[in-house]
């Protein structure tokens, strides 16, 4: 057998029918792509995959690189192949002017906000605001964010499914459901539906956290008392930066944090690195709230463009046309949570 040839760098977006069987062209010398022709296969050793789509106007993206580990769809391998992930020039684009709530809008519904804009001064022992919401125009998920000075928080709950946390700084600990565990900076926190939780500080600087409800919920309930209903077929909650984790996506790179390892089905927390580069424009399928860690950086849309700096959160829309540049000579840390996704290696 002889290698596939790439027959594009991206993948191939396609809407299914409901029980029609689809022909993947696992050669990539098909005239039909992604489709097999029939016949250029003929003589190579490969054969077409063949894909049954069950739920109609299911959306897909079709290895084009035939080089994907879970054919026939694409896992982001194009990006580590030999021109598969280019820098883009910059363009002459007008800037988002940032509002009083730190928000600046894109292309809309993508939007800048900077996460502490409307903190008080002196700030209360716990504040918290919403930063990602179906009113702001997110259909997947919520997310807000939160400061601890002393004590606890409330005890918080979402009524409508997962929660994931990402401790973005200072150090405590936080209970679920009854069992409580040790929180530091940069730690990937994961509380399943039905459950609920609360932060306690230690330490000197406040506690700050970042709270993603998914699928989207309007505001987290406060409850009177914390439930004894902690979820023992998935003991392992916590999860931090571990560098053996790393996944290669070009000259970029990410970690899984919360994801489908500790019981997480439908979102997944990572952490990545961002050199001193410029990607070109793209789209995923999932929903994404992407926080800015480290260093400074562009995101870019197709009409407009806005500054980003750290303690900044991105949110993209699923399919939304963008490119995050990064202008720091030390690169770019970020954190993000996508869903409902399990790879934010894949890209269109």
């Amino acid at each position: 057998m002889g290698d596939a040839l790439v027959a594009s760098r991206k993948p191939f977006y396609k809407e299914l029918k409901a029980g029609r069987t689809y022909l993947w062209c696992a050669c990539g010398r098909s005239k039909r792509q992604p489709f097999c022709d029939g016949k250029s296969h003929e003589g190579t050793g490969f054969e077409p995959v063949e894909y049954t789509c069950k739920v109609d106007g299911e959306e897909v993206l079709f290895c084009g690189c035939k080089q994907s580990a879970t054919a026939p769809f694409c896992d982001g391998t194009h990006s580590n192949l030999p021109g598969g992930y280019a820098d883009e020039p910059v363009r002459d684009l007008p800037w988002a002017a940032s509002d009083t709530d730190g928000v600046s809008r894109l292309d809309s519904p993508c939007y800048v906000i900077r996460a502490a804009a409307t903190r008080s001064d002196p700030a209360p022992a716990w504040w918290c605001r919403t930063v990602v919401s179906r009113e702001m125009g997110a259909r997947h998920m919520a997310q807000f964010y939160a400061e601890l000075a002393q004590g606890k928080s409330p005890v918080l709950a979402s009524q409508a499914g997962d929660v994931v946390l990402w401790i973005m700084s200072g150090q405590g600990a936080v209970e679920i459901s009854g069992r409580s565990f040790t929180v530091t900076a940069e730690t990937g926190v994961y509380i399943r539906a039905g459950e609920a939780f609360q932060v306690e500080h230690s330490g000197a600087a406040p506690l700050a956290l970042f709270i993603a409800a998914c699928p989207a919920a309007d505001e987290l309930s406060e409850l009177a008392a914390m439930p004894d209903n902690f979820d023992t077929l998935w003991p392992a909650r916590t999860v931090g930066i571990d560098e053996g984790q790393r996944h290669a996506m070009g000259p970029r790179y990410f970690q899984m944090l919360v994801d489908k390892r500790i019981g997480s089905t439908t979102a997944t927390q990572f952490i990545g690195h961002i050199p001193l580069s410029k990607a070109e424009m793209h789209r995923h399928l999932y929903e994404e709230a992407l926080i800015i860690m480290s260093g400074e950086g562009v995101i870019w849309n197709d009409g407009k463009r806005a500054r980003v700096v750290a303690g900044d959160v991105i949110f993209f829309p699923r399919k939304h046309h963008h490119s995050l540049q990064c202008v720091s000579p030390e690169g770019m840390d970020v954190v993000g949570l996508i869903h409902p996704g399990d790879n934010p290696g894949i890209n269109y």
